[in-house]
């Protein structure tokens, strides 16, 4: 099957986790934003009220007939379909929990650079973000990074995944995470090795992944930058 991925053409964000699943399954995929009138069929779909099951916002993804919206969703469906998650259903669903919570995360690192509203410029609420963002790398982030590796030291298939002895679409989000905080707060990150072995290992198993690998040298792997969902602002880096 050929899918049709459908997200941004110019930033990471979620659509990210779901190119880095479809990467790794080697599964033929058309990134439609990015080719020739790309966004406007996209937004044409967004907009078709005759649709069974519309999607609410980018990303989804076109299956065949189907049309699967939300990250945590298409993800379960090409888990399922493409050996990145657990056989057993008790699996499956541990593994869509921390796609959940990784959910719940981006919501938070995207929170750090607009507090307020999405609708208004980072330098329309300037202080408001630096106060979230401190609150974020000394509270938030160690919950969740410390609860990651927490998961990873239990896993009875080892630490080198999250959940069962192979790679799943969780190992893959979080190197995504990893990746973004890296680019987004690089002084916090630093001192994550000491404190996250198991997850920093993690990250840099994935990255030499062939498929990966391939995928980051490559022109479909779109850089990190100011519009997406991990942002670099210097003053909010402490």
């Amino acid at each position: 099957m050929r899918y049709e991925l459908y997200y941004w053409s110019s930033i990471q964000g979620r659509g990210e986790f779901v190119r880095l699943a479809l990467e790794e399954a080697s599964a033929p995929y058309v990134d439609v934003a990015r080719t020739r009138d790309g966004e406007e069929r996209m937004l044409a779909l967004l907009d078709n009220e005759g649709l069974a099951c519309p999607p609410f916002a980018p990303p989804f993804l076109r299956a065949g007939k189907r049309i699967i919206g939300q990250t945590a969703n298409i993800l379960l469906f090409l888990g399922n379909r493409h050996g990145l998650a657990p056989a057993t259903e008790a699996g499956r669903l541990w593994t869509h929990q921390l796609q959940l919570t990784f959910a719940d995360f981006l919501v938070e690192v995207h929170d750090t650079h607009h507090p307020i509203a999405a609708g208004l410029y980072y330098e329309e609420q300037r202080r408001e973000a630096k106060r979230r963002s401190a609150d974020f790398l000394a509270n938030r982030v160690p919950k969740y990074f410390g609860y990651f590796e927490r998961v990873l030291a239990s896993n009875p298939g080892g630490p080198a995944h999250l959940a069962g002895a192979r790679l799943s679409y969780a190992d893959l989000s979080l190197f995504q995470v990893v990746a973004g905080m890296t680019y987004a707060f690089p002084k916090v990150t630093a001192r994550f090795p000491r404190r996250y072995p198991h997850l920093m290992a993690l990250h840099a198993r994935v990255a030499k992944r062939p498929r990966i690998a391939a995928y980051l040298a490559s022109e479909r792997r779109i850089p990190f930058n100011q519009d997406g969902i991990f942002r670099h602002y210097a003053e909010l880096d402490r």
